[in-house]
Parts: structure tokens; C-alpha cells; sequence
């Protein structure tokens, strides 16, 4: 069993993660305040001290606590990690993402340590720090705190000497932890400041991205006020540190593997940095580690495996318990100085033995391009940009021993990827499913939706669908957006049995053809795209157009005129509302067509 304590945005998140594995748990905050809507876990509320969470851990058989409180809970921290060590139970620390620290922030280790040449300071750290800080009264300083405008807050504040004047409060927001949210800084009209005054300086926690401390840097800075900042304290040694939610799945994977009954996998474009980095560290630096750090595209940052060969060094595709033929093979990396001259970047990606190229068009690069998509080559750059300077531009080459064998039993040469494999990978880990496991999970999502209170769901296959179609609803609760993946005709279906009024579906082209064409399941292993059905649908639409070289539907937006867009994607929708209006007989249908650019059909 595992033990989650939370009541911050990485809590919630931490839950998102653990309910992918339909496994229980607990989830435990102190004041209990935190909306949170638990399917598999349970929840416990109330401040544990080390003796109740001894016997709480004892009696629940908990084997693994994710430690996903605030940064600044140092208490709970110290008191986690005693128990821990006591009961040989593992921590995962699911720890913010932090800026690097900006040299004009001035930065302290507690709060005695606050500049004293200052008339006037805005504290942004809580209703406990005012004790903390009424020492400043004698020297002079003006302190105004910034608190939570409840009644137990004021009460506190006051207990510890702070007056009404020197009160200002911020709103209150259901969606987030009041900890958690970027505060605004309205400071020249904050009560007891006169319009026409200013704070100085304001004093705020190092409470990472998720805590809105870059923004609420960034706000200062605009109003010209001077930063302090409190450092963020230390964590145990003894935890096991994740920044994000794929960390957090691969430790637990790692400690606990019985909870999740399928294990993720690395993409061959998170490999491939991997190995990228180890061999610019190893060229640069004369350096050797057995493992490197890897930023993903979400920011968050995985601990990966490598090893090295004669100036280079390689990474072990992992696909988890994903099926998938990449798996086991070595992804590797040359990397070697070069000239800056006729250079556009500091960083040139070719690719090697084993990487496919690119022979059609329709790709994120052109035909004779080593087919490396843009997301892994974002990466790698960004992995590797830290560890140079302009004066030392390199030539990364990336490489598959087997990549040319693998590749004939991938789909690359349908698509016109030719003599290897492609390094690709969106997310930068691949979580497995099962058919039965993925529309149990998508069920799961539709309960939830349901269970929010909305009359609407909107489903989308993905994460970049739905981020385009959130915008035309902005009232929603996140819960109401549901991904269906490949599974369109089972996620209609659950959504009738649910009785849901109002659905939305968001559909990309790619799967809206194969929709179109009456396949409920666009999964590509069992079906590709019908090019006779697309030109009868572009004849319905007064197009004439030739698709004969095309090998992705999204192609077709390119070769549509402008003013046929619109008739083309009406027809599409028509026939996709045929096949799926059917499956939701006592509910609305909207159909959204969604093209790369986000752009929206209807418009």
C-alpha cells in the first residue's frame, strides 16, 4: 500500500498518476481543505505525528510513502523521513521544478537574515512566518503580510501581533492549494499604503513553478521592488527525488512494481538524448556517469541509464511492458566538435547506421532528412545547450546497430521511411495499455466526468487536441475532458450509458478519415487510412485535388485550397457524425475536426 501526504498541486497530480494503475492508496493532507475527487484512494485528514504515522504505517502495511507536500512543510518532512528510516520504507520526494537562482534576488536561509535597509516589506510567506518576522519592527522596517482572508487566519495574524493595517489578503481560488497559486501584487493599493506609496521590497518562499514564484518574481521586478527570497530547505538524503508525473510512475515502478500491473517505457527519442548527453559530457568533460539527468518536454526531469563504446556512448531501449519491436535495442550517440562556419545553430542532429531518412512528404522535415522528429530534436538541444558555449558548437549523430533490420517490421517503409528506424516520442515515455486496461481507464475518466456535475464531456485523443478545443470551453471543469486515445465508438457508448446530455468529440484528421469511414477503432494496427474513401469525400466537396503521393491524412490540409478547407471537413464530420450519432441516441453530438495549427472546423 502506498501512503501519498499532499494538499499541494504535485499531491494532486501525484493522484493522477497512482489512479493510471487502478491500485489503492492513501492520501493524506493536515487541514483536509483540498477538492480532490479519489477513485482507488482513500483519504485521511488531520496532522500525524511520528508516533501515529509509525502505527498508521504498521497497521495499513503501507511499503512506500510519495512525500508530495510543500517544499516549506519541513516538519512533516523531518518526521516522515524518522518513521521511514525506522521502518526500512522507501520515500519518493515529488519535488517542484525550480528556476535556476537569479543573482539579483537577494537569498535567505531564515528569517533573520532579512535586510534591514528597507522601509517598507511585503511578506508573501504565510500567516506562521509573522512571528518570524516582528523583530524588523525594531529596526525600523514596515511589514505587511499578504494572508488567506479567513477568519482563522486574521486570528492567528493578530495572535502574533500583527494589526489590521498591516493586513492585505488575496482571493481564494477552489481550483488550486492557496500555497500553490501565483499571487498578484497589487501592492500600491494594499490596506494601510496610500496609492500614491509603494512596498519596497517584497519577501516571498522559493516555491517553484508550480507556486508561482517566477511569476511573482517577474511582478516585482515590473513594479521595480527589491526580491528577497527565502531558500528552499534541504530534502532528506535518503529519498528518492521526482520532479513530475513520469518520474513519479518509474519510481513507484521501481519500489513497488506490483502496483502498477503494466510498467512504461522509455520513447527512442528520450534515448537517444540520453545518450546524446552522456557523449557530449564524456567529450567535453572527460566524463563517464552511469546514468544522466534527461528534461522532458513537460519540464520535469528522469534519471536514465547509459553505457559507453569507443567515443560514444548508447542507451537500452526500455519499452516497458509496452509492445513494441524497439525494445532492447541500443540507441546511441557520436558526438564531435566542429566548425562554427556556415553553421545556423550551435548544435547540428544527423543521424547514423540504423536511422531512417525520410523519402516523402508529410514529415516535421523534408524528404533526405534523417527521420529524427522535432520533438526529440528539441530535446537532445535543450539537454545539451547547458553543457556548452557559443565557442563550442558540435555535430551530435545519433545511431541504431539493428535499427535497419528492426525497421521492416515497423510501418516505416509504408510510410516512406527508409533504411532504419525514426527516432520519435512526443511525452518522452511510452505508458503501456492493454486494450482491456486503456478502456478501463477511459471508463474510469468518464465516471469521474460524470461525477464532477457537468452536462458535458468533451473527448479528444490526446493532449494536443484537447488543448485546442479547452479553449471554447473555459467553464468546464478539467475533470469533464476525457481522452479516448483510439477507442471513439467505446467512449460513445460509455457516454450514453452515463447519460451525458451534451458531448463534444475532437477529432485530428488523421483519425477523423478513419472515423469517417465507419471504423470505430483507429488504432493503426487494424486500420489505415481508405485514400478511395478520402477522394470520394473530397469529390462530395467540390475538391479536386491529387492525394495519390500522400502517406499521412494531415497532408491534406496542405494541398486543399483555402476556401475548400472549410467545405472539405463539413463533408468529413458528416459522415463521422453517421457512424457515431448512432451510439448516443438520447444525446447531443458536437463534432469538432481539429487541424495541426488548432485551427477549428466548424469555424
Amino acid at each position: 500500500m502506498i501512503l501519498v501526504f499532499g494538499g499541494t498541486t504535485e499531491g494532486r497530480k501525484a493522484v493522477e498518476v497512482l489512479e493510471e494503475a487502478c491500485s489503492n492508496y492513501f492520501y493524506s493532507t493536515k487541514a483536509g481543505e483540498q477538492e480532490l475527487l479519489l477513485h482507488n484512494g482513500q483519504r485521511i485528514d488531520g496532522a500525524m505525528n511520528g508516533e501515529a504515522l509509525r502505527l498508521f504505517c504498521r497497521e495499513q502495511q503501507i511499503r512506500l510513502i510519495v512525500d508530495a507536500a510543500h517544499p516549506f512543510a519541513t516538519q512533516l518532512h523531518e518526521t516522515i523521513a524518522e518513521v521511514a528510516g525506522m521502518l526500512a520504507i522507501p520515500v519518493v520526494r515529488y519535488e517542484r521544478i525550480y528556476p535556476p537562482r537569479d543573482p539579483d534576488i537577494t537569498w535567505i536561509d531564515d528569517y533573520s537574515q532579512v535586510p534591514t535597509d528597507i522601509h517598507t516589506l511585503l511578506a508573501t510567506t504565510g500567516v506562521q512566518s509573522i512571528s518570524k518576522l516582528k523583530w524588523l519592527d525594531a529596526q525600523g522596517v514596515k511589514v505587511y503580510y499578504r494572508i488567506l482572508p479567513r477568519k482563522s487566519s486574521i486570528a492567528l495574524a493578530h495572535q502574533q501581533g500583527a494589526k489590521d493595517e498591516q493586513l492585505c489578503f488575496y482571493e481564494l481560488n477552489s481550483e488550486q492549494n492557496h500555497e500553490d497559486r501565483p499571487h498578484d501584487l497589487r501592492c500600491a493599493t494594499i490596506t494601510g499604503v496610500s496609492p500614491h506609496d509603494s512596498v519596497e521590497a517584497i519577501l516571498m518562499k522559493e516555491s517553484g513553478l508550480s507556486g508561482g514564484f517566477q511569476e511573482k518574481v517577474d511582478a516585482a521586478k515590473a513594479k521595480g521592488m527589491r526580491i528577497i527570497a527565502l531558500k528552499r530547505p534541504q530534502t532528506p538524503a535518503n529519498f528518492t527525488i521526482v520532479n513530475g508525473p513520469y518520474g513519479l510512475r518509474r519510481a513507484v515502478e521501481k519500489l513497488l512494481p506490483e502496483f502498477y500491473p503494466l510498467h512504461s517505457g522509455l520513447t527512442t527519442g528520450t534515448c537517444a538524448t540520453a545518450a546524446a548527453i552522456a557523449a557530449t559530457r564524456h567529450l567535453l568533460y572527460d566524463e563517464q556517469p552511469n546514468e544522466v539527468p534527461v528534461v522532458l518536454p513537460n519540464g520535469e526531469t528522469i534519471m536514465v541509464d547509459v553505457r559507453y563504446g569507443e567515443d560514444c556512448a548508447y542507451c537500452i531501449k526500455d519499452a516497458g511492458d509496452d509492445p513494441d519491436v524497439t525494445d532492447g535495442l541500443e540507441i546511441g550517440a557520436f558526438a564531435e566538435h566542429t566548425l562554427m562556419l556556415g553553421r545556423r545553430s550551435l548544435i547540428d542532429i544527423e543521424g547514423g547506421m540504423g536511422v531512417g531518412t525520410f523519402t516523402l512528404p508529410g514529415f516535421d522535415y523534408p524528404p533526405g532528412s534523417p527521420a529524427i522528429n522535432k520533438a526529440p530534436r528539441e530535446m537532445i538541444c535543450k539537454n545539451i545547450e547547458p553543457l556548452i558555449d557559443e565557442h563550442t558548437p558540435l555535430n551530435i549523430t545519433i545511431f541504431v546497430p539493428q535499427g535497419e533490420e528492426i525497421a521492416k517490421r515497423t510501418f516505416n517503409p509504408r510510410l516512406g521511411i527508409e533504411g532504419g528506424i525514426s527516432i520519435i516520442g512526443v511525452s518522452g515515455i511510452v505508458k503501456p495499455f492493454s486494450e482491456e486496461a486503456f478502456i478501463d481507464s477511459i471508463r474510469k475518466c468518464m465516471t469521474v466526468a460524470k461525477a464532477s456535475g457537468s452536462d458535458r464531456v468533451v473527448i479528444n485523443s490526446g493532449g494536443k487536441s484537447e488543448r485546442f478545443v479547452k479553449a471554447l470551453y473555459p467553464d468546464l471543469p478539467r475533470q469533464a475532458f476525457v481522452e479516448y486515445g483510439n477507442y471513439i465508438g467505446e467512449t460513445l457508448k460509455m457516454a450514453h450509458e452515463l447519460h451525458f446530455e451534451n458531448v463534444t468529440l475532437g477529432v485530428m484528421l488523421g483519425k477523423a478519415v478513419k472515423l469517417a469511414a465507419g471504423h470505430l477503432d483507429t488504432h493503426s494496427r487494424k486500420v489505415t487510412m481508405d485514400k478511395d474513401f478520402i477522394r470520394q469525400m473530397l469529390r462530395e466537396a467540390g475538391c479536386d485535388i491529387d492525394i495519390s503521393g500522400i502517406t499521412l491524412a494531415r497532408e491534406l490540409w496542405d494541398r486543399l485550397p483555402e476556401d475548400k478547407k472549410s467545405d472539405f471537413a463539413r463533408i468529413v464530420i458528416s459522415h463521422c457524425a453517421e457512424h457515431c450519432c448512432p451510439l448516443l441516441p438520447n444525446g447531443q453530438l458536437t463534432i469538432l475536426l481539429i487541424d495541426d495549427e488548432g485551427h477549428i472546423y466548424p469555424k
